[in-house]
């Protein structure tokens, strides 16, 4: 009897693995993939489906499929239960209109009571029994009496989830200056801090209305270019500043970061651009004034 092995079950079995390929799926209405473990289903992109989430069962749609598990052996992913059914989408209708008749309801009650927050989105979680309201507000909300007449009118539970509004932007979705699907509900996992100085480093007009986002807060590509921007700066001389040129000293009037050129008002009054590298001499430290 041959008992030899092939090279695959030659290998140590390897515990806590976790599934070997995943598969992105578009969960209700975003526009960005999460990842899910697809147990022993056979799917194909553009198929609707069952998956477990932070919410409960909701519907989704396959994005990509077979991604490699690349992920540390202990994490674990959430799954996808089944191909979606006729049953599953008479259910999803019934708590989309669940959730509409919630969110009319909140929006009502905010104004009658004349709270300071703002109604982001509303889900409703069936299995439960019941019915989560994000908003945004500048402080805490006194919301005690919104929530027992929310449960009086809608029979359930309640609960309210107070979000940021980077955070209620990536969730209704949107586009951006550029015309492009916002960032943050299209690809980025995770909000990483951005600072006015990235816009001083690449040379931007600091108005706020060209360098802020649909969420009011600095866009998030601020960040995408700042390492490529501080390497391109670090020899430029600052605006203002009093330099040697070829011609003569000069002020700095302005720097064309990308075309790595230099723009001076010399001591005649004359207006010269200089390449930067035909200046690194006259930038040097023993040349300074």
């Amino acid at each position: 009897m041959d008992q030899t092995l092939t090279e695959e079950q030659a290998q140590p079995r390897k515990e806590n693995r976790g599934p070997r390929f995943l598969i992105g799926i578009r969960v209700g209405d975003t526009l960005k993939s999460e990842l899910f473990d697809p147990v022993k289903l056979n799917l194909r992109v553009g198929m609707q489906v069952m998956a477990e989430t932070n919410y409960g069962t909701q519907l989704g749609v396959v994005a990509s499929n077979k991604v490699p598990n690349l992920s540390k052996k202990n994490k674990k992913f959430q799954r996808v239960l089944r191909v979606a059914n006729e049953n599953d989408f008479q259910a999803q209708t019934r708590k989309l209109d669940q959730e509409k008749r919630a969110k009319e309801l909140c929006a009502r009650k905010i104004l009658e009571l004349k709270l300071p927050m703002n109604l982001s989105r509303v889900v409703h979680i069936q299995k439960l029994k019941k019915t989560i309201f994000f908003f945004t507000a500048e402080g805490r909300v006194d919301f005690r009496q919104l929530i027992k007449e929310l449960g009086s009118g809608l029979r359930h539970r309640i609960e309210m989830k107070q979000v940021g509004v980077r955070d209620e932007a990536r969730s209704i979705t949107g586009y951006g200056v550029c015309g492009e699907a916002l960032c943050c509900s299209s690809f980025l996992q995770d909000f990483t801090p951005v600072t006015i100085r990235m816009a001083k480093d690449q040379g931007l007009v600091l108005n706020p209305t060209k360098i802020s986002g649909v969420c009011g807060r600095l866009m998030c590509c601020l960040q995408y270019e700042h390492e490529i921007y501080k390497n391109l700066i670090k020899d430029m001389p600052k605006v203002n500043r009093k330099i040697q040129t070829p011609d003569g000293p000069g002020k700095v009037l302005n720097n064309d970061i990308l075309k790595q050129n230099i723009l001076v008002r010399l001591d005649d009054e004359s207006i010269m651009t200089y390449p930067l590298d035909e200046l690194r001499e006259f930038l040097k430290p023993k040349n300074r004034e």
